[in-house]
């Protein structure tokens, strides 16, 4: 059990984890800041948080966990913020989708303070944003990847664990570099090949008579492309080179599907189908439930 959490960005992510600490009795009060003064308020209306904070050094002021929960863009700011109020034993994580840039951002703000901080990274969301869309249910039966420190203490790399564990998360841990590599690959990607392949249908000439014919297919392959642009932009960003690097990948992928439509070699089109075909049939049927 918390005395409080402290939460710095009262979104989605934020919202989510407040509201699923409450329903799992872990928390006896939450106290948010965000920079809008609206959404806090909105947030406490909604019964998210019990308390507005006027700065991010007030909502940390008196936690004994605090979750991050902004652009990772925000990241170094909001250590500065707050970094004369990190101190050992108070639980500090966030929920960056990028996991290097964010665990420079700490060295280099918090110095010798950044052993209380456990980067995590839920793999949860949704495709709309905002304190409106909290769920409790948001991190349940799905995955969070810890990124600890070799600074990080044991004792609170294992309150890490047992809060996420404590809301029905599966927590599993990597290095940071680890993490991002294959992230560029499951999700970074994806998303901005979602983003690109949408947009080069919309904008042929006839691209709303097309998009009038799609059918269900369709609707899952470009489901993420109506993510939110500000934090996408921020992971495309902040992750540019592990994402470059597997846009390649895929490019020689796509080539070598290419050249052999374009040279009308069937028997060489479905190999190449069916050892993808398979690939990820068998993906399918041993992939945890929460990576489905």
């Amino acid at each position: 059990m918390f005395t409080q959490l402290g939460v710095i960005g009262c979104g989605l992510m934020g919202g989510s984890f407040a509201l699923a600490l409450k329903r799992a009795g872990l928390v006896k009060r939450v106290i948010g800041y965000s920079k809008s003064p609206s959404t806090t308020e909105r947030a406490k209306k909604l019964g998210v948080i019990d308390v507005a904070a006027e700065s991010a050094l007030l909502a940390v002021s008196g936690s004994d966990i605090v979750l991050i929960a902004v652009p990772v863009a925000a990241s170094e700011a909001t250590f500065k913020a707050i970094r004369h109020l990190v101190e050992p034993g108070v639980l500090f994580m966030d929920v960056g989708s990028t996991k290097r840039d964010v665990v420079d951002a700490a060295r280099r703000v918090l110095k010798e303070r950044v052993g209380a901080f456990v980067p995590a990274h839920p793999i949860a969301g949704k495709e709309v944003a905002g304190i409106q869309n909290a769920d409790a249910s948001l991190y349940t039966g799905r995955q969070v990847i810890l990124t600890p420190l070799p600074q990080t203490t044991a004792e609170l790399i294992q309150k890490a664990t047992d809060v996420w564990s404590a809301i029905g998360s599966h927590v599993l841990k990597m290095t940071p570099e680890n993490h991002d590599a294959a992230f560029a690959a499951v999700s970074h990607l994806p998303h901005m090949l979602a983003f690109a392949y949408f947009s080069s249908v919309v904008k042929q000439p006839a691209g709303k008579d097309f998009l009038s014919l799609a059918g269900p297919g369709f609707r899952d392959f470009t489901r993420i492309a109506a993510s939110d642009p500000t934090v996408w932009r921020d992971i495309l960003m902040s992750n540019r080179e592990e994402v470059l690097k597997q846009s390649q990948r895929f490019r020689h992928a796509l080539d070598a599907l290419e050249h052999v439509v374009r040279s009308g070699n069937v028997e060489a089109l479905e190999d190449l189908i069916r050892k993808a075909s398979d690939a990820r049939a068998g993906w399918q049927m041993n992939a945890p439930k929460s990576s489905r």
